[in-house]
């Protein structure tokens, strides 16, 4: 078995175990053990609980930018892309829903791994971003980043809610957060700009997700769900 197909099928396994169990119960022997997997390239590959989790953000991030890169960077708006991008990291988190579902409640009570989550969250919304067209570089860069993030974590929760087979209320939770935050950088003047840039074009306003009440409030911009390292050259990071 190739080390990609190892990886797969042991995060697989985890988010099996934390459907079940919950995420304190969830270690990578388990899994292994549950997957049939090997104990001693487990270990190897996932030095602890938070590798898992730490590849399963760069999963869905894989899935994403391999989307964007069949899809072609020119096509649409960036925000109609970051529509696309975004809704390809929901497909993953759905995949493993009972365990997503497990760990996002866990992390009231793991305030230090929601942290750890919500910067790795940030740094694949800026993977995002740049998948998408838009400008993820400086301190400009990183305040689109935020947004995005929060605009992330506002369809997460719709996602939570949302029973639907085809994730119609998070895709209309999503479109109506994409909204507010171009909306909200707009106000602050054209030095902010869009997601796109300062001087990007406006968004179309054509969009294919069917039409749903918008979320109640603002989303929020704060951050957790989904994992890595400094957003840079090659991703490296999604519940």
């Amino acid at each position: 078995m190739e080390d990609d197909a190892f990886d797969t099928a042991l995060i697989g396994s985890a988010f099996r175990l934390a459907g079940e169990r919950g995420w304190s119960h969830v270690s990578v022997a388990a899994a292994a053990r549950e997957g049939g997997l090997d104990l001693a390239r487990a270990r190897l590959r996932f030095p602890g609980q938070i590798a898992v989790l730490i590849k399963f953000g760069r999963m869905a991030d894989r899935a994403a930018l391999v989307t964007a890169g069949a899809a072609g960077a020119g096509t649409g708006s960036v925000r109609d892309r970051l529509f696309e991008l975004l809704m390809r990291r929901f497909d993953v988190l759905q995949e493993h829903r009972a365990g997503v579902e497990a760990l996002l409640r866990s992390l009231p009570a793991r305030p230090g791994l929601a942290l750890l989550l919500g910067a790795a969250t940030e740094r694949s919304m800026g993977w995002m971003l740049e998948a998408a067209g838009g400008d993820s570089t400086g301190p400009l860069g990183l305040l689109r980043a935020k947004a995005l993030t929060g605009v992330w974590l506002w369809a997460a929760r719709a996602w939570m809610r949302d029973g639907s087979e085809d994730l119609s209320a998070t895709m209309a939770a999503l479109d109506a957060a994409l909204s507010r935050a171009e909306q909200a950088a707009r106000m602050c003047g054209r030095r902010m700009g869009t997601f796109a840039g300062p001087d990007a074009e406006p968004p179309s306003a054509a969009h294919t997700q069917p039409a749903h009440a918008e979320p109640e409030a603002a989303p929020p911009t704060a951050s957790p769900p989904t994992q890595e390292e400094p957003h840079g050259p090659e991703p490296e990071n999604p519940a």
